[in-house]
């Protein structure tokens, strides 16, 4: 199962997304990396504060992992107000949203995670929400039904998705701020490990924190889960002392390499290098021969492989490229064919 991943970008337990909180900035001061975003974000909060109004409706989208519900959290402390957090698949329906919206103060905050995964029932009653501030609840039905206007308290609602191609265009067209969360250079994640260090109160050297950095595939929530596993490991075997060769036995014991890969991306590798002798190849067959779900492929693998420059995405299928096919130790593929317009990800235009 991709949860069960170490370097999983999604949350693997309940224990562990409890455990990280521990560990987020809680004010924008202290939110390290997307600077534009905070730039964005902060003149955002500033103007909306001077005119006592609520901040505008903001859409965040990317990979997991990169701090969507923690900016939520923090952009309710910046605005003295408190969040409210809820998901797509949990309103299944109008009236679950009503409890949500009517419990809102002024200036409140309204998460909703996963938001693309709104059923269209509940995606309509909430553009009165957004747009004035007002709903309509059926209180009845057939021929006595009568509908009751319910005017809500200004607030703030942010969506987060991880597939903003799934949002309907309607929805998305209400958002005032809408923004793309990148992965993080391993300079920003170094600077997150050395804070996470800190509060962890974590004897460390700065290049054990660095191999921890560079080994995070861009993910904040994956560095501070490795460094979690990293002072488990230095505490029973190095006296709590980090040093680089700890952390390269620590993550060696959970299969992460040195470039962030596990057991399952190097396999994959494998199998379209030897199997398939670098591709191109369906996506199907390939899951077909590793025994892999092919929506887990592509969710949970494919992604940072793209990043790294390891594989391509052609019209004929997937294909390692030059050094994806040196990294599984076979010998490169013929090139994609020049004249196939491809996006920046590899996919076929």
């Amino acid at each position: 199962m991709a949860t069960e991943r170490w370097v999983s970008a999604g949350t693997r337990t309940p224990e562990e997304e409890q455990a990280s909180w521990s560990l987020r900035p809680t004010r924008l001061g202290e939110y390290i990396g997307q600077r534009e975003l905070v730039e964005r974000l902060t003149i955002a909060i500033q103007a909306a504060r001077g005119r006592a109004e609520p901040m505008e409706h903001l859409l965040l989208h990317g990979p997991p992992g990169l701090g969507k519900t923690t900016l939520a959290h923090v952009i309710a402390a910046e605005m003295g107000a408190a969040v409210y957090t809820t998901s797509g698949p949990a309103l299944t329906r109008a009236a679950d949203l009503v409890g949500a919206l009517t419990k809102l103060k002024p200036n409140d905050v309204l998460f909703i995670d996963e938001i693309h995964r709104l059923p269209i029932a509940v995606e309509e009653f909430i553009y009165p929400a957004m747009e004035d501030r007002k709903i309509d609840v059926a209180v009845d039905s057939g021929m006595n039904g009568r509908t009751v206007t319910i005017r809500l308290q200004p607030f703030t609602l942010i969506g987060a998705t991880t597939r903003a191609g799934l949002l309907s265009a309607p929805l998305r067209s209400r958002f005032g701020l809408v923004h793309h969360l990148r992965y993080y250079p391993w300079e920003d994640l170094l600077e997150i490990v050395r804070r996470s260090a800190r509060l962890l109160s974590m004897d460390a050297e700065p290049t054990g924190l660095e191999a921890i950095a560079r080994r995070s595939r861009g993910t904040p929530r994956i560095a501070n889960r490795l460094l979690r596993r990293v002072r488990d490991y230095a505490q029973v075997k190095a006296a709590d002392r980090v040093g680089p060769r700890v952390v390269e036995e620590a993550l060696a014991l959970e299969g992460v390499d040195t470039l962030g890969l596990d057991e399952l991306d190097r396999k994959y590798l494998r199998v379209i290098g030897t199997t398939y002798r670098g591709g191109p190849v369906g996506l199907e067959a390939v899951a077909a021969t590793m025994g892999e779900d092919a929506g887990t492929l592509e969710d949970v693998v494919e992604p940072y492989l793209l990043q790294v420059g390891f594989l391509a995405r052609t019209r004929r299928g997937r294909q390692l490229t030059a050094d994806g096919a040196a990294f599984a130790g076979v010998p490169a593929p013929a090139a994609p064919d020049a004249a196939e317009p491809l996006f920046s990800d590899g996919r076929p235009a």
